[in-house]
């Protein structure tokens, strides 16, 4: 059994500038150092971070192959399609990429897959729809997806479809698809924190450095940036952290009517938006909708240039989100009836759970708020009438479940995503059997210590310092 008592872990404390080390600055400084900000022109880029600090893009695995096939559909006035996940940092990189092409003077067609009865990113019943509802692409650009997509990508390219990958998810182990260029940090060595928004940021920077535009400022695109970095949970790291403090000072200007309609539907209107109303008030409202498998709705209010229409959009995800807070509840209060029900449930090291009841739209959420009670990682699955189940898993820190899904691909039709939040197709019958495999795993790779909750402490610091002076400095 893992005791609830977390491990408090005391960040090693970096050499102070001074004899003083409890004050107000020299705490500040401390904490910087702790992100490898140390000397003093560190420090000013680290708290006043340019966009002019941008890196190369071409630094990017594949970047130039995919600007020059980019830029050849444009030349040649070819079909584009934007193929995209229905959550918000999908919905938002799709927003971005439409803009950019616009900018161009290619009207580019975005589609997202519906959740329910199509499932994620480059699935065989998405892509069908794709090519059913609109004019044949001569280039598909996929965007928070593809990367394991082998065998999709390698029938659109017999199909005579060229197809470029702008995704940040983890790569199969069989390899990379066969498209034109597949940008992904993940294949390469930096960036491996962007989202796919960042990635088709930097692919429009790429752009615009080998054809400048004058009528467009990729500045008034950050705000969309940011709320696709806050939403995805990836790390406020390096880049992102330029790119969420700039797109966060422009939130309450921004240019796009859907965001202008999200933050006053969520009271948003004081002129200022901090990531806590990203990550909790905006987001929610636009992933809600694909959650509700309606996700042509938020991308709709993403790319609306009317501000009419893009408050009855708003309207709709926020209506969309309060119908997710009630499925959600639902589930979780069955879910936890559940696991009660389970005898051996807290010397358990996994939770995995299904049901024929439950919306495949809201099964992450409730996975998430699983794990973060118990501290276990956590699959729930919502299971089809054809006895075919889609699950969504969260993970503890130090258990990857992209590793934990291959060691247990046995019982699986499927899986993959992120080392701390993935998805996997699964047999109904085999859920059990999948639950057993994957305590195995765990606990093979994890001791008890390793299963207990840690908490991070940056610095122990002396009450005395927490004065208005001090969160006015911290602030910055």
């Amino acid at each position: 059994m893992i005791t609830d008592e977390k491990i408090w872990i005391l960040k090693d404390s970096p050499l102070v500038e001074s004899s003083d080390s409890s004050s107000a600055e020299e705490i500040i400084k401390r904490l910087m150092s702790l992100r490898g900000v140390q000397e003093s022109g560190e420090r000013e880029k680290f708290l006043k971070p340019r966009l002019n600090d941008l890196s190369c893009p071409f630094l990017m695995p594949d970047m130039e192959e995919a600007v020059e096939r980019v830029f050849q559909a444009i030349d040649a006035n070819e079909e584009i399609c934007i193929f995209g996940d229905y959550d918000v940092d999908g919905i938002t990189s799709i927003a971005l990429l439409r803009a950019v092409l616009q900018a161009y003077g290619v009207c580019a067609r975005g589609f997202i897959p519906r959740r329910g009865n199509e499932g994620y990113g480059l699935s065989e019943a998405g892509i069908s729809r794709c090519l059913s509802e609109g004019a044949r692409p001569d280039l598909m650009i996929a965007v928070d997806c593809g990367t394991p997509s082998l065998k999709e990508v390698d029938q659109l390219t017999r199909d005579g479809i060229d197809v470029v990958i702008l995704d940040h998810h983890e790569p199969a182990e069989e390899g990379k698809p066969n498209c034109v260029a597949m940008v992904n940090p993940k294949s390469g060595d930096t960036y491996t924190y962007l989202c796919s928004a960042g990635v088709v940021f930097k692919l429009a920077h790429a752009m615009l450095k080998r054809r400048p535009l004058e009528d467009f400022d990729l500045r008034d695109y950050t705000d969309l940036v940011a709320v696709a970095t806050i939403s995805d949970i990836v790390p406020l790291v390096d880049e992102n952290r330029l790119l969420v403090r700039h797109g966060l000072s422009r939130l309450p200007r921004t240019i796009h009517k859907g965001l202008q309609a999200l933050q006053k539907i969520a009271g948003l209107d004081n002129g200022a938006s901090t990531s806590g109303d990203v990550g909790f008030r905006i987001g929610p409202r636009i992933n809600a909708a694909g959650r509700m498998d309606r996700p042509e709705e938020a991308l709709a209010a993403m790319i609306s240039d009317c501000s009419q229409t893009a408050h009855l959009l708003a309207e709709k995800l926020d209506d969309f989100n309060r119908e997710r807070q009630l499925l959600e509840k639902r589930i979780r209060d069955e879910a936890m009836t559940m696991l009660k029900a389970r005898p051996n449930f807290q010397q358990e090291p996994v939770i995995v759970l299904g049901s024929r009841s439950w919306h495949p739209g809201v099964v992450g959420i409730v996975a998430s708020r699983l794990m973060r009670q118990f501290h276990k990682p956590a699959f729930v699955i919502s299971v089809d009438d054809d006895g075919l189940g889609k699950g969504s898993g969260r993970s503890i820190e130090g258990l990857s479940l992209v590793q934990a899904i291959r060691h247990c691909s046995e019982y699986l039709e499927g899986g993959g995503g992120h080392n701390m939040a993935a998805g996997l197709a699964i047999r109904e019958d085999q859920i059990d059997s999948f639950r057993e495999a994957f305590s195995e795993y765990v606990l093979s790779v994890m001791d008890s210590d390793q299963r207990r909750p840690r908490m991070s402490v940056d610095a122990d610091v002396p009450l005395e310092v927490m004065s208005l002076e001090f969160l006015s400095q911290y602030d910055l």
